[in-house]
């Protein structure tokens, strides 16, 4: 009896591949470009498992598949991670997800998603950036918040104001340029409709007049919050104001409990 060491002995990783059809597939997402990659994870023979998927009803002949990379599921604290969290990293900067684990995405892109999750890193975003100024009510919007923020930064109690703004104003990407000519670093964005984040990271990480800045979602590691860089945290009210069992602020909020945020914006309020 003979066996492989190979499958002996267990190493996690993350795969990805494409087949013939797929290598020539046309994206559909806000991306342009070509070619589909398949990302799994496994710990075992990366042919042996992506053999599996492929072949599982018998056909006349097994499919043609190009395996893309193969990379360790180990992260910089000797922890696993699994393939779920590399979608997570590519859909965040941006890269559309078809049915199943297909992502419209190259091979250096899968490698730098896999690195950030390995790094406990952010990814920056994979689309292509945009560049466009405020029409003239956000202009307008911005002076007249800031003229008052700016009057009364030395007040006992720190300046409120409300924007009571129609749909299709732009309040994320205004709220942005308001915070960039404040010169805030570190905003809060809290709500009690969680579904807003893409809104508010796209706005950030797709506009050059933020390049730099860091996002941190429900679903990001924390940043370091002695970085140099603007830092928008955006959370939720249900998150934000949660305990542990012993009734403290979650080990995760640590940060946020603990930082003095230059603008908390309160989203969805109404």
């Amino acid at each position: 009896m003979t066996f492989s060491l190979d499958e002996a002995v267990r190493h996690p990783k993350i795969y990805a591949y494409t087949t013939p059809i797929y290598k020539k597939t046309k994206w559909v997402g806000s991306r342009e470009g070509v070619g589909l990659l398949k990302i799994g994870f496994t710990d075992r023979n990366v042919n042996t498992r992506i053999n599996e998927q492929l072949n599982a009803i018998k056909q006349p002949q097994k499919s043609e598949y190009e395996i893309v990379l193969a990379e360790s599921a180990i992260d910089i604290d000797g922890c696993l991670f699994l393939d779920h969290e590399v979608h997570r990293a590519l859909k965040r900067a941006g890269v559309n997800q078809l049915e199943g684990e297909f992502f419209e995405c190259t091979k250096a892109e899968a490698l730098a998603a896999i690195e950030s999750v390995k790094q406990k890193s952010h990814l920056s975003s994979l689309s292509e950036k945009k560049k466009f100024p405020m029409r003239p009510e956000q202009i307008k919007a911005v002076e007249l918040t800031s003229s008052y923020f700016e009057k009364n930064k030395n007040a006992k109690n720190p300046p409120h104001f409300l924007w009571n703004a129609k749909m299709r104003f732009g309040k994320t990407f205004t709220t942005y340029q308001l915070a960039k000519k404040l010169k805030f670093r570190r905003i809060l964005v809290l709500t009690y409709k969680p579904a807003v984040e893409t809104a508010w990271r796209d706005d950030l990480l797709n506009h050059h007049d933020f390049d730099g800045w860091i996002f941190k979602g429900k679903e990001d590691p924390a940043p370091n919050l002695k970085s140099e860089s603007p830092i928008v945290w955006f959370a939720s009210f249900q998150d934000a104001l949660g305990v542990d069992e012993k009734g403290n602020p979650k080990a995760k909020n640590e940060g946020l409990h603990l930082t003095d945020w230059d603008l908390v914006v309160i989203d969805e309020y109404h």
